[in-house]
C-alpha cells in the first residue's frame, strides 16, 4: 500500500512541490546573512552567528511547515475523493483507515530527506556566507529531527481531515491559520505555545532570544513527547473510527 501511494506522488508531481518550498524555506532563511551587520559577526563566537541563523530557520519553517503539511496530505488524499478510490480500495480489501495510515508512511518517506536537505542546505549558505565560527552540531541535529516528526504528526492530521471533509479547501485552510498560530506562538509566552497544536513548531525551537541576543535553548521535551504521543494515539483512533464508519 505504501508503494502504490508513493506511485501515486510521482503522478501528483509531489517532489517537484516539495523541492520549491525547501528552497523558498533556505532562502527566506537565510536572505539576512549577507547583510553587512550579519556578516561582521561572523568571526566572534561571543555573537552566535549559527544560534541566529538556526532562530531565522526556526521563523520559517514555523511559517511554511503547517502550509506545507496540509498541501501534500490534501493533494494526496483528495485523489481518493475525485477518483471514486475509496470504493475501489475497499473493493481490495483496503479500509479507509488503512488507506490513511499508508498515506501518511508515504509522505513521512518522502519529508524525512526533504526536510534533512532543508536543513544542510541553510547550514550550507551559512558556509558560503562566510561563517567562520565553528557550527555546533547539536542544536541543529535536535532541531531538525524534531521538526520532522512535528511534520508527520500534522500530516496525520491533514490526512485524517482531507478524508472526512471532501472539500480540501478546508484543510488548507486549517494549514493557514496553523501558519499563523505557530508564528504567533514563537513570540508568545512558552506556555500558550503548548497549550496550542501548532505552538508545538515554536515549542521545538533550540534558540531564543533573550534582551538583545540570541542563544541557544534545551526545548521542553517531555511536553514535545507527550504532544507527539497524543498526536499518534489520536490518528489511530480516528482511523480506526473510519472503518467502522466504512463498515
Amino acid at each position: 500500500m505504501i508503494r502504490l501511494e508513493l506511485r501515486k506522488m510521482r503522478r501528483l508531481r509531489t517532489t517537484p512541490i516539495l523541492i520549491v518550498l525547501v528552497v523558498a524555506v533556505v532562502a527566506l532563511s537565510s536572505a539576512s546573512q549577507f547583510s553587512g551587520t550579519a556578516r561582521a559577526s561572523f568571526d566572534d563566537p561571543a555573537a552566535m552567528p549559527w544560534a541566529s541563523l538556526l532562530l531565522s530557520y526556526t521563523f520559517m519553517a514555523a511559517m511554511t511547515s503547517p502550509l506545507l503539511t496540509a498541501v501534500l496530505a490534501s493533494r494526496l488524499t483528495d485523489i481518493e475523493h475525485a477518483g471514486v478510490g475509496w470504493t475501489l480500495a475497499a473493493t481490495a480489501g483496503r479500509s479507509p483507515g488503512a488507506l490513511c495510515r499508508a498515506k501518511l508512511a508515504a509522505l513521512a518517506l518522502v519529508l524525512l530527506p526533504a526536510v534533512a536537505a532543508q536543513s544542510l542546505l541553510v547550514i550550507g549558505v551559512g558556509l558560503v556566507a562566510g561563517i567562520r565560527v565553528p557550527l555546533d552540531a547539536g542544536p541543529w541535529l535536535g532541531y531538525t529531527a524534531l521538526l520532522f516528526l512535528m511534520d508527520v504528526a500534522f500530516v496525520a492530521l491533514h490526512v485524517w481531515l482531507a478524508a472526512v471533509v471532501e472539500n480540501q479547501l478546508v484543510s488548507v485552510g486549517v494549514g493557514l491559520l496553523g501558519a499563523f498560530l505557530a508564528v504567533f506562538c514563537l513570540l508568545a509566552p512558552g506556555l500558550f505555545a503548548r497549550l496550542v497544536p501548532w505552538g508545538y513548531y515554536a515549542v521545538i525551537s533550540y534558540a531564543t532570544q533573550r534582551g538583545g541576543d540570541v542563544v541557544y535553548a534545551s526545548p521542553p521535551y517531555a511536553w514535545i513527547a507527550a504532544f507527539l504521543l497524543l498526536a499518534a494515539l489520536v490518528f489511530a483512533l480516528a482511523t480506526r473510527g473510519l472503518d467502522r464508519v466504512e463498515r
